[in-house]
């Protein structure tokens, strides 16, 4: 397991060092929650157009589900392995670029990259019949996310990671039981 450990700091090392000042507030806008509210709203219409009023409420009802689910699991995650993230560990201080606005205390798992990749899949899924693509892009969001936490310092490799996996099995999860309940009471 240290040796893992190691691995994934000298991989956060690497991947946070490619960045510079450029592309900081760039990357600070990514890893901004606020920052996807247009992509949500866009989804939201696309929802409304394939599922009508009662689809809609459903989804939105799973997605609020989905979300404090992927939130809540970080939580008991972070403070059941009480991991500091990278900001916080004293020996990186002086070598990573740290541009984020905060430096919460605990870092595994990354709920920015849960919640990002949960609502991807989730999304995806839901909406694959007339999006057909529009999981890939999706997915490329999430992953942008995901780095952006890498970039600004706040998470390793494997924090990221972990989330993906994480919300990538709940966004699958909640987008089955959303079919339930659209079957069962939208039609």
């Amino acid at each position: 397991m240290d040796q893992l450990i190691s691995y994934d700091q000298e991989l956060f090392l690497f991947l946070n060092g490619l960045g510079n000042s450029t592309w900081d507030q760039f990357w600070l806008i990514v890893t901004n929650k606020l920052s996807s509210i247009p992509l949500y709203a866009l989804l939201l219409i696309f929802i409304y157009k394939s599922y009508g009023f009662k689809g809609t409420i459903i989804t939105v009802i799973s997605v609020a589900l989905l979300i404090t689910c992927v939130d809540q699991l970080a939580n008991i995650f972070k403070h059941g392995f009480m991991r500091p993230r990278p900001c916080r560990v004293e020996e990186f201080k002086e070598v990573i670029r740290y541009v984020a606005v905060r430096c919460g205390r605990y870092g595994y798992y990354s709920a920015h990259a849960g919640n990002s990749m949960a609502v991807a899949v989730f999304t995806g899924m839901v909406l694959r019949s007339t999006k057909k693509h529009l999981l890939f892009v999706l997915l490329f969001w999430a992953v942008l996310v995901g780095y952006s936490r890498i970039y600004v310092g706040v998470h390793y490799p494997g924090d990221v990671l972990s989330g993906w996996v994480v919300g990538a099995i709940l966004g699958y999860t909640f987008y089955i039981i959303q079919q339930y309940f659209i079957r069962k009471y939208s039609y």
